[in-house]
């Protein structure tokens, strides 16, 4: 349906759609990224961990077993496709819709994690032309702070975008750091 309503991106992997009543798992949401890449959609792929899993020191352990099933099921041919048809899009769930968001330090070290893992399983380059956004409870108050760590390439945003003032902030401070990094 959404070919046909030439719709380009999709997302994949939320959250929502990990946990009952859809249970979606991680090799799920793999065959479900390769079947959007197949009919030519471009896919903005959720990964994150629970508080528990945070907590019990398992967070980038979590992460990488959720980018393993993606990169399991991404023909070594598309591999180009990374970066430009596939961002990865950082939402510990333990922060969405909570008010609760990861401090930029946090954020930063999750995201660097993310990018040494594609440097190591998939490719440098895929690690380089790989965007890895933010998405746990982004807002005006913490996007700027956000948008200054190198490896934070933009943000998915979700209830911080009814507000227009507040949407327009957050995509002016990606905008400085796309340009700061040059990638705008």
């Amino acid at each position: 349906m959404l070919e046909d309503m030439k719709v380009p991106w999709v997302v994949l992997g939320h959250s929502e759609r990990r946990a009952p009543p859809f249970n979606e798992s991680n090799e799920f949401v793999g065959k479900k990224v390769a079947h959007a890449r197949f009919h030519g959609l471009s896919v903005i792929v959720c990964v994150g961990e629970t508080l528990e899993q945070r907590e019990s020191g398992r967070a980038l352990e979590v992460i990488f077993e959720q980018l393993q099933a993606i990169a399991d099921e991404i023909d070594d041919r598309e591999h180009s496709s990374w970066g430009s048809q596939v961002v990865i899009a950082y939402e510990p769930i333990w922060a969405i819709g909570t008010g609760v968001v990861a401090t930029p330090e946090q954020a930063q070290e999750i995201h660097a994690g993310i990018r040494q893992w594609l440097a190591d399983n998939v490719s440098e380059e895929v690690s380089k032309a790989t965007r890895i956004q933010y998405g746990g409870s982004v807002n005006a108050e913490n996007c700027v702070k956000l948008a200054q760590f190198s490896d934070i390439d933009g943000f998915l945003v979700g209830g911080a975008s009814l507000d227009g003032d507040a949407f327009v902030k957050i995509c002016n401070s990606s905008a400085v750091h796309y340009k700061a990094v040059g990638r705008l």
